[in-house]
């Protein structure tokens, strides 16, 4: 009886606390569930699914890129973007007010679940949730579960996500890319065949580094292979550096790769803005100051030594010294886990025109962030150019847009996908793809990683010829074709895409003499006439085609 009797109170007692905790939390969805319950329905949502589902791999091809993740993606965007939003994250209107939140699909806990469990829950449903049983074939399933392992990588948008620090200032330093070759052997094997691990070559180490054939003269050519120390570029164009104690100088005369020609290089007056406070003499202008910070590791502008030639890994990750030692903990700058604004930092500190907030250094002027390595902030060290809007520069068009290459970071901070959390590895991978431009995916797929037609993320139209106005397949179909036009010089008429993804529309190029897309490619119509087409695109407003709002 005393054991009943004090089972029927133990029962009475919970009673009363479950009855207090629903009065205490009520009906609203609107608050997250507590850390408890939280965790409690991650471990129940683990045990519950069975054992042999666990243990199922996804049949399909996972691959990155595969027409299976494709697949996964179609079936995303229909099913799930409405709750999960485009990049896994949840944060749409309908995943706020449900209870509990959608999970952010991006998250540990999610991407630890096997393949099985995946299939599992989007196979039945995850009960008392806003999460349904999809009736869908096996194999959509699968590939959705394929596409949740290749969602966009967008950077956290949160203020309290600072840059991610070194584990103590001045701890570590730094010990050169093939100390990273034998724990990440993948990743430094495509890193080795980028442009940005060979930006920079020794033509005693590399003879087919010099692309021209030095032995037909040219007149502008005054060296010969002999006096080559570095060479610097190979995709547009590529300059000579000749060795001079410990400095090292720009010859005159550069290659331009697409037209296979020699061009002067001098960089006049009204130009870059140090070119007045160096003498006007190539010879007496050293890429130390002036280039060779972001064509390095760690260049001490003392010794004027590097740890290596070119963008290594640890340009973009920092010291690495105490990750070597205590590997596989992560001690080590991850640009992935980076706020957006540090994310992206990591790539503008070199992809920008600007300068060093404190100049003259030691006597000295400087075209890169003196003092800068990831886990610092780089709005401490480095100020981007400036601009006035409506004039024309040296460096921008009157609208505000970059007027020349190495300005993707000035472009990229003015843009709606910066301000929405979207960061340059969003798209690139600086660990090399097979991609032009190390894109995750070519340029013809890579907008639709996280844009379609009637998506939450627009074209708000139903399909992409309807938005594009253009045949499926042709070059104005492309997204890049419109909102990244080839604007950006890098040498003569060989240009670079603007990365401020606004359409410039024909009236603007009138009004603010920035080229526009639509002439780029009709070079036989006026603006005029382009203005008058866009004009009859029923779903474009006549009056920003007019030029007659101002400018987005």
């Amino acid at each position: 009886m005393k054991i009943t009797g004090v089972s029927a109170l133990v029962l009475v007692a919970l009673g009363i606390c479950l009855y207090a905790l629903i009065l205490w939390e009520g009906s609203s969805a609107r608050k997250d569930a507590p850390t408890l319950e939280a965790n409690l329905a991650q471990w129940l949502l683990h045990y519950t699914v069975p054992a042999d589902f666990r243990a199922m791999k996804n049949p399909l091809d996972v691959g990155s890129g595969s027409a299976e993740v494709e697949a996964g993606h179609a079936v995303y965007t229909q099913k799930c973007e409405i709750c999960h939003a485009y990049d896994g994250g949840g944060k749409t209107e309908i995943g706020s007010g449900e209870y509990p939140r959608p999970p952010d699909l991006r998250s540990d806990a999610v991407q630890r679940m096997s393949d099985g469990e995946l299939f599992y829950h989007l196979k039945n449903g995850i009960r008392h949730t806003g999460m349904p049983a999809w009736t869908l074939s096996d194999r959509k399933l699968w590939q959705l579960s394929a596409y949740l392992r290749h969602l966009p990588r967008v950077a956290s948008l949160s203020p309290e996500i600072a840059a991610e620090r070194l584990p103590s200032a001045g701890s570590a330093h730094y010990v050169g890319s093939a100390a990273c070759k034998d724990c990440h052997t993948e990743i430094y094997d495509r890193w080795q065949k980028t442009r940005m691990a060979n930006v920079v070559r020794d033509p005693k180490a590399h003879p087919d580094a010099v692309i021209p054939d030095l032995s037909k003269p040219d007149p502008l050519v005054t060296f010969s292979k002999d006096d080559i120390a570095l060479v610097y570029g190979s995709k547009w164009k590529q300059r000579y550096f000749k060795q001079v104690g410990d400095d090292y100088f720009v010859f005159p005369a550069q290659w331009d790769v697409t037209h296979k020609l020699w061009r002067a290089y001098f960089v006049k007056n009204g130009s870059d803005w140090w070119a007045p406070l160096y003498p006007p003499d190539n010879m007496q202008r050293p890429t130390g100051p002036l280039c060779d910070g972001c064509h390095s590791v760690n260049y001490d502008i003392d010794t004027k030594k590097v740890t290596e030639w070119n963008v290594g890994c640890e340009r973009c990750h920092g010291p690495g010294s105490v990750h070597l030692e205590h590997s596989g903990k992560p001690n080590i700058v991850n640009p992935a886990k980076l706020n957006y604004v540090q994310a992206s930092d990591t790539c503008i500190q070199c992809h920008s025109q600007g300068q060093p907030l404190s100049n003259p250094i030691k006597g000295k002027y400087y075209d890169w962030p003196v003092g800068f390595h990831m886990g610092k902030q780089l709005v401490d060290f480095w100020k981007l150019e400036d601009h006035k809007l409506g004039e024309l520069s040296f460096t921008h068009f009157p609208d505000g847009t970059a007027h020349k290459n190495r300005m993707q970071g000035n472009d990229f901070v003015q843009s709606l996908m910066y301000t929405r959390g979207v960061s340059c590895f969003s798209c690139h991978d600086a660990h090399g793809t097979d991609n032009d431009a190390m894109l995750i995916k070519p340029a013809k797929e890579i907008c639709s990683t996280c844009h379609g037609p009637n998506t939450q993320n627009g074209p708000h139209a139903p399909t992409l010829e309807a938005h594009t106005h253009h045949a499926p397949g042709s070059a104005g179909s492309e997204c890049v074709s419109c909102h990244m036009p080839k604007i950006e010089q890098t040498i003569a008429d060989v240009n670079v895409r603007a990365h401020t993804f606004k359409f410039i529309t024909p009236a603007e190029s009138e009004a603010m003499k920035v080229p526009n897309a639509c002439n780029l490619c009709h070079t036989d119509k006026t603006t005029a006439w382009a203005t008058e087409a866009l004009k009859g695109w029923q779903d474009r407003s006549p009056w920003r085609m007019a030029g007659q709002t101002p400018m987005p």
